[in-house]
């Protein structure tokens, strides 16, 4: 009797351990899929030769990649990224929709938060993807190299923490993650094509053709054996991660025979929205579930330009892709074609952008602490001696918020100014002032059929707006009808925003604020401003840096549609800037 209580207990005892260590084995495997990890990634910028419209071209890639690697992380990863520059341009890297909390010097626009990568350089990227889930993306700063240099972040739920909200009922995600980029080709180098405009202050050349991961597709010469094919199985849920790598296109997106549902944008999780039809902005991105259950067969993805600017040249080209159910399709039929809008075709770009709703309730500040009233426009600089103007009636293109055309500084980084001076406007005065204007500096009809020709032409200057840790910010985007009215795309780098409201015409504070969406509005990083409209942001100002805002069609922030905000240090270290790091390249 003894001899098998004896053998009960130390059979209890061994199930206990057993199942202890099993347990604790279990713990210690999900604690590691939930720690958050470090990468290490390689970028080389160098030249490759690629066939595009019938003719061989030299490109700059990132590793010889066009477009460029797919960086993939979990939330909560940290990346440190050697960029090394083995191009014959200055270079430099932004990570589009990272927060880079007090990482700044980690943001990439060059002549803003670092000097460029000079050829020959390198200058390791050091940050942290914390509270982002979705898709984003990464590409030059420097001139117009975005147009080959660039290519997707792709963001996934830490294991073990959160999974995608969208996952079916049984919890299963979708069977297959594509990232999709859509871009501009130029059948000549982007950077001559800058340059020659800028020489002359006209117009820059049009693209010659649109592209889906660097490929113009079907409906362009010498293209279609390079067609991007996505195969598809009868049934499946794909996530396709839309991103619009375009430099001056924003685009009208459709797949033939198939609803796709929005279920995030600019990586920020949205409530599920079925379209047949999406309107993306260059810099925005869009991830939409598919379920492909259509008749097995072959369909176009396309995607043709949204031209809001009356008058002004656009490539009206059709970009196409083509998603394969495969099970022995006859290559030799056509695939079916989706109806795109018309090029002009506002209110369903309107449509779009307005049915999008954040998937929780905003944490939207009570209080609002700086009221800002941003103009967004084209303008023009008068002529003036020794110029060459080839812009109309001997001109020279502008653009500009508030009436200041953003000029950067080419001896150090505004941030690095900030920094070095300690922010005292006797050490910074010769690099930048912070005196951009809260208002415009003249009150106007904005969106008026003919506005006085003494409101075109711009100061230029290199200011930025100050703001305190903490503030609670609102800004107004007004665009004008200077020259011709357009939707401007503005991108706010190191914040997300919640998108308030959008309408047409001018903003009046006493009717519209009435059309805020308090409860659930969507958060991004970029928001497409109507044409002859306004669309009105908010953030809490919690980053500390020097955080540019820009149109992010290339052609105007070139021409200057850009300025900055400085948000000093808060209280103790986590609320103050990061010490700028050895590798910083220096002008």
């Amino acid at each position: 009797m003894s001899s098998m209580s004896s053998y009960s207990s130390s059979s209890s005892l061994l199930l206990f351990t057993t199942t202890t260590t099993l347990l604790a084995l279990l713990l210690c495997t999900q604690l590691q899929l939930s720690i958050a990890k470090e990468q290490y990634l390689e970028f080389v910028i160098k030249e490759a030769s690629v066939t595009r419209l019938c003719r061989r071209h030299s490109i700059m890639t990132v590793n010889g990649q066009f477009p460029g690697p797919a960086v993939e992380v979990s939330e909560g990863d940290s990346l440190m990224v050697r960029v090394t520059n083995r191009g014959g341009y200055n270079v430099t890297v932004h990570w589009h929709g990272v927060r880079q909390m007090r990482t700044g010097w980690s943001d990439g626009p060059e002549f803003v938060t670092q000097c460029p990568i000079r050829p020959g350089g390198s200058y390791t990227y050091r940050f942290t993807v914390a509270g982002q889930e979705g898709t984003l993306w990464w590409h030059a700063h420097s001139s117009w190299l975005r147009a080959t240099v660039h290519g997707a972040l792709l963001i996934r739920p830490r294991a073990g923490v959160s999974a995608y909200p969208f996952n079916d009922a049984a919890g299963k995600p979708p069977a297959r993650e594509i990232p999709i980029l859509l871009g501009e080709w130029w059948d000549m180098n982007p950077i001559d094509v800058v340059r020659t405009a800028t020489r002359t202050g006209a117009a820059p050349n049009i693209s010659d053709a649109l592209t889906v991961n660097g490929q113009p597709g079907d409906l362009y010469k010498c293209s279609s054996n390079g067609t991007t094919t996505f195969p598809v199985k009868s049934g499946e849920t794909n996530l396709l991660r839309f991103i619009n790598a375009a430099l001056n296109t924003e685009l009208f997106v459709s797949l033939a025979g198939h609803t796709m549902t929005v279920v995030g944008a600019d990586a920020s999780y949205t409530k599920p929205y079925a379209t047949s039809v999406l309107m993306i902005a260059p810099g925005q991105t869009t991830d939409v579930l598919v379920t492909f259950d259509q008749p097995p067969g072959r369909y176009y993805l396309a995607a043709r330009a949204y031209a809001s600017a009356q008058g002004v040249p656009f490539d009206n080209t059709t970009t196409t892709a083509i998603f394969d159910y495969g099970a022995g399709n006859s290559s030799s039929t056509s695939p079916a074609m989706p109806t795109l809008p018309a090029y002009n075709d506002t209110p369903t770009a309107t449509s779009f952008t307005t049915s999008l709703r954040g998937l929780r309730k905003a944490e939207l500040p009570s209080r609002v602490d700086e009221s800002l009233f941003f103009t967004v426009g084209v303008g023009l600089f008068n002529c003036s001696g020794g110029q060459s103007c080839g812009g109309p009636n001997n001109t020279r293109f502008a653009a500009s918020i508030n009436n200041v055309s953003f000029v950067l500084p080419s001896t150090t980084s505004i941030l690095q100014a900030h920094y070095g001076g300690g922010g005292s406007p006797a050490s910074t005065g010769s690099v930048f002032t912070a005196d951009f204007p809260a208002n415009p500096p003249v009150a106007f009809d904005y969106t008026a059929q003919n506005v006085s020709r003494a409101l075109w032409q711009p100061v230029p200057g290199t200011k930025v707006y100050r703001l305190k840790y903490g503030a609670a910010v609102q800004v107004v985007l007004q665009g004008t009808n200077i020259f011709a009215a357009e939707n401007h795309p503005i991108h706010l780098h190191g914040y997300d925003f919640y998108i308030l409201a959008e309408g047409f015409g001018n903003f009046d504070s006493a009717t519209d604020t009435a059309k805020f969406n308090l409860d659930d509005p969507p958060m991004r990083n970029t928001v497409a401003v109507p044409v002859n409209g306004w669309a009105v942001i908010r953030f809490v100002a919690d980053n500390p840096g020097v955080w540019l805002m820009h149109c992010h069609l290339d052609v105007h922030i070139t021409w200057g549609l850009a300025m900055a905000f400085l948000v000093d240090d808060g209280v103790g270290e986590l609320q103050s800037l990061e010490a700028p790091p050895a590798d910083l390249p220096i002008c």
